[in-house]
């Protein structure tokens, strides 16, 4: 990735301007992650953290009976792993499709947003964003029914375009939506036999999307 789409990628990650993108930049590798290949393991020291540029990533925890639980998902624009301190890393993550990111050493980037208000101010917002978000999907799981929760994520991941391309995997979808596979294929079933949405190879496509909101319960 060349150095210009670099900065630009910071510029439009944290709102800041050239001279500041080009300061945090230096801190900053670039990394190429394929699909499914894990990013950092569940136990692992965590000395880093990453800003998303363009792909997703998941992050899931295996209890002591081995079943997996999936956290959160990142997607373009989001930041995960360590800040402002080493940690270990509570959960696994691992790359849902290929994605482009810029990894920065956790107390180096801390550093930077002491020394610069720009770039503290920008994370500061960023990752009040993303406690938002977070209180979100809690409370998509403690109130709404199974059904509910698969409507509600395919609703945040088409977006204000309604669309999702590819079409979301249906184990994937059962998996944000914290439910069982059968679950969620039914109830994607059903959004398609009512003609809410349409599903083709290439995209998932939401026609009536006020409809869709209906059913978030």
């Amino acid at each position: 990735m060349e150095v210009d789409e670099r900065i630009a990628a910071v510029q439009a990650i944290l709102r800041c301007d050239e001279q500041t993108a080009q300061r945090l930049d230096a801190a900053l590798t670039y990394q190429h992650v394929p699909a499914k290949q894990v990013i950092a393991a569940q136990g692992d020291r965590s000395a880093h953290c990453w800003f998303i540029i363009d792909g997703s990533v998941r992050v899931h925890t295996f209890g002591v009976d081995g079943q997996r639980q999936q956290l959160a998902q990142h997607g373009p624009g989001e930041l995960f792993g360590a800040y402002p301190e080493p940690t270990i890393h509570r959960a696994e993550i691992l790359a849902l499709t290929a994605s482009h990111l810029l990894r920065a050493e956790a107390r180096t980037l801390a550093a930077l947003a002491a020394e610069h208000a720009q770039i503290g101010s920008a994370m500061a917002i960023l990752l009040a964003r993303q406690l938002d978000m977070a209180l979100d999907r809690m409370v998509a799981r403690t109130t709404y029914s199974a059904a509910g929760r698969v409507y509600a994520q395919l609703a945040q991941l088409a977006g204000d375009a309604n669309r999702i391309a590819p079409p979301p995997i249906v184990t994937t979808l059962a998996l944000s939506a914290n439910t069982t596979r059968e679950t969620a294929s039914r109830a994607l079933a059903a959004l398609i036999r009512r003609g809410i949405v349409r599903r083709t190879d290439e995209e998932l496509t939401v026609l009536a999307p006020r409809m869709l909101q209906e059913l978030i319960y």
